[in-house]
């Protein structure tokens, strides 16, 4: 017992350091995890790692995809519905169907519905991935959401082909039609327990009288209530999670009032997702040498040159299918032509964003080892070394070339929206007019009576006549990237001034520590301003 958790520990330990190492070498942290992850477990000595396909499902999936969901903006998902469906059904679909004939062709004994299988497990790619190498290079917003809103969904829709090939090749029957009919079944059940669910949590969460803390323990809870919920019945426990994390993250402000349980359920959940997504990515590359232990039925070259292959396959195919789903509703509908052309930059960084990981990994781990029958299921093995080779390819490749690929293509913006120091002051002043509205309609006897309120007043007053101004001053004089980086660096010196005060006030006890509290508090909203980024 204490030898397993001092493991555990140790490789929690090891993770940490190394996704440091990972931000200081500029490289996002999941590609070098599985690198190194591999790296390590070719060390002599090293035990060999075996994850439990069960343990990845309940334990990561449910709060990963809930996390995802809870930062998706739903007027962005619903904008760009039209993508993001030919995304996560029409290309996993398109590849699974492909790959199931390649790999027919190419892998001796290998049969359709092995295909099939092998296609819906290597078909989605991984939502983390894209987004963590994404993260802070000048990509417009359109090409975010969609690669958001595709990455939820395609997992339910790759696990459901591969359910279906599974189950026909455990039961040595298929039918296309019943198929067809299961699919829509399982997802749209999934879609209703995913509202149910969340509505059931949005009542308790709005009526009962609950604290931040009970708050922030419920939402850790929700996705797993919501993924056995509807696997509890056969149905995509993965589509419960998504529809019920988007119901629940539009409806937060309903629920969640105050800006103690907000603060503590984003240091809970930073805290828990940053640590499941270390873990996983570094697991993906530990797990290599028991797949390769277990290879029989095909030598380990084969099986990477098999690998290797289907990885070029599946970058080409979403190639393929990206550039005609771009452009030809265009040409089929007037509708679509009112938006503003993708151009060919936009379709070429969703295409190469495609990159594989722990849902494909999992998925592929699933298999079982025996058919009903007890004899060995057929090719588990390499199934399990092609889909690491995949996930190892458009990782390290895609991954590592990716933000160079969008520096040299220098993209213009897509979408016509304000710079984000606009929209931030538009929206404090409409705050601040709002509130002195309400005490000149509402209380203009107290305000005669009471300093306190007067002084709010003035306060608010003060502080939108410098908003405006700062927002002027945006507008006619449109503020240079350079002045901006700037101003924000002496504000963040100016903050970390007032946090060395803040510490020498601490250490003088002459103010009580809950006054110290609020005041750090107030720095860490005021960092927030100019550090928006804080779900990472």
């Amino acid at each position: 017992m204490h030898h397993n958790l001092l493991l555990v520990l140790a490789l929690l330990f090891s993770v940490f350091m190394m996704v440091m190492v990972a931000r200081k070498m500029k490289i996002a942290y999941p590609i070098f995890l599985v690198i190194a992850g591999l790296a390590i477990s070719l060390l002599p000595g090293i035990p060999e790692i075996e994850l439990d396909p069960e343990l990845v499902f309940l334990i990561f999936l449910p709060p990963l995809l809930y996390e995802a969901a809870w930062y998706t903006s739903w007027n962005d998902f619903w904008k760009w519905k039209r993508p993001i469906s030919l995304l996560a059904f029409g290309l996993v679909f398109a590849t699974s169907m492909i790959i199931a004939y390649l790999s027919q062709a190419m892998i001796p004994g290998f049969t359709l519905a092995l295909g099939f299988l092998l296609g819906g497990i290597i078909s989605p790619p991984d939502a983390v991935a894209a987004t963590t190498v994404l993260k802070g290079l000048p990509v417009p917003k359109r090409i975010v959401s969609i690669l958001e809103g595709e990455s939820l969904v395609n997992d339910a829709s790759s696990l459901i082909v591969f359910r279906f090939a599974l189950a026909a090749i455990l039961t040595g029957s298929f039918s296309m039609h019943e198929a067809v009919g299961q699919f829509f079944l399982v997802a749209g059940m999934g879609i209703v327990c995913g509202i149910v669910g969340g509505g059931i949590m949005y009542l308790i969460h709005r009526f009962l009288p609950t604290t931040s803390a009970i708050d922030a323990a419920l939402t850790i809870m929700t996705p797993y209530i919501l993924y056995l919920g509807a696997e509890q019945f056969h149905f995509s426990g993965v589509m419960a999670v998504v529809t019920g994390g988007l119901f629940i993250s539009y409806r937060s402000h309903e629920i969640f009032k105050n800006g103690n349980t907000r603060l503590n359920m984003l240091g809970v959940w930073t805290t828990v997702i940053f640590v499941m997504n270390a873990m996983v990515f570094i697991l993906i590359g530990l797990s290599l040498p028991s797949i390769i232990h277990g290879l029989e039925e095909a030598s380990l070259i084969q099986g990477i040159k098999y690998g290797v292959i289907i990885s070029i396959v599946a970058i080409v195919i979403r190639f393929l299918w990206i550039y005609p789903a771009a452009f030809v509703p265009r040409w089929l509908f007037k509708s679509v032509r009112k938006e503003q052309n993708p151009g060919w930059k936009g379709p070429l960084v969703i295409g190469w964003a495609g990159m594989r990981g722990v849902v494909s990994l999992a998925t592929a781990l699933s298999i079982p080892y025996l058919l009903p029958d007890g004899s060995p299921f057929p090719h588990r093995n390499l199934i399990l070394l092609i889909t690491f080779v995949v996930i190892f390819i458009t990782l390290v490749v895609q991954g590592l070339s990716l933000p160079f690929l969008v520096k040299k293509l220098d993209m213009p913006a897509m979408d016509v929206v304000l710079p984000q120091e606009q929209q931030e002051a538009q929206i404090q002043i409409r705050l601040n007019r709002l509130a002195l509205s309400h005490i000149n309609n509402n209380y203009s006897e107290v305000l005669e009576k009471s300093n306190l309120l007067k002084n709010y007043r003035m306060q608010i007053s003060l502080e939108t006549e410098n908003t405006e101004n700062q927002l002027d001053l945006m507008e006619c004089n449109n503020c240079t990237t350079q002045e901006i980086d700037n101003f924000e660096t002496i504000l963040k010196e100016i903050y970390d001034k007032q946090r060395v005060e803040i510490f020498q006030m601490r250490r003088e006890k002459y103010y009580e520590d809950e006054e110290i509290r609020k005041a750090e508090l107030q720095l860490d909203l005021n960092d927030l301003k100019i550090n928006p980024d804080f779900h990472s």
